[in-house]
């Protein structure tokens, strides 16, 4: 039983080496290279311990990291989709729950279904743990576009109102952290990399 709940377990450990082959839109900061998602959830792990205090509930920090260290792995089947795009919703989840349910069902079945609740809780945004999952999930690219003189704003014409309505979700993870990204927003409008005005 032990060797058949390894193999499972390597056999998952390979799949999701794909997911540092998935290019997201956004780049590394201040860089004209493209971030994968293995780099994007490395670096909500780390901004997850950094920035636990500032959760607005008491937090389970644990079940975060293994939320913001799994979330993107379905992207391996569904692909990545950009937070702003038109023609796809970017909570398109039944195509993503299908690819959890592959991805995940490589485990032995009790992680399998542990690993599928944790990713089905961040996608639901419920609880105080996927709140500020995923306000460390947009809190990210906020920096990195910050950085890159409005990166993927001012590459895919993006307005202050879609980064704001897309942004304001950090709110409910952590108010103290949506005061500085608001703060960030605002300085960028000032500084000309993020335009206000709707497009004609």
């Amino acid at each position: 039983m032990l060797l058949e709940n390894l193999l499972k377990q390597i056999d998952f450990i390979k799949e999701i080496d794909k997911v540092k082959y998935i290019q997201r839109k956004t780049k590394l900061f201040n860089s004209d290279r493209h971030e994968n998602d293995a780099e994007h959830s490395w670096h909500l792990a780390v901004m997850t311990i950094v920035l636990a205090e500032h959760a607005n509930e008491p937090i389970d920090i644990l079940k975060v990291l293994k939320m913001v260290l799994i979330h993107d792995i379905v992207e391996i089947d569904a692909g990545d989709t950009f937070i702003y795009d038109t023609q796809k919703n970017h909570d398109n989840t039944n195509e993503e729950r299908l690819a959890a349910h592959r991805i995940f069902g490589l485990l032995p079945e009790s992680q399998s279904a542990d690993l599928i609740e944790v990713w089905e809780e961040f996608e639901a945004g419920l609880t105080p743990e996927a709140k500020f999952a995923k306000a460390m999930d947009r809190l990210e690219p906020l920096l990195q576009n910050t950085s890159n003189e409005g990166g993927t704003w001012n590459e895919y014409d993006i307005r202050y109102n879609k980064v704001f309505e897309k942004k304001k979700v950090i709110g409910e993870g952590s108010k103290t952290i949506w005061e500085f990204a608001k703060r960030l927003i605002n300085e960028s409008i000032e500084n000309g990399i993020l335009k206000k005005d709707t497009p004609k």
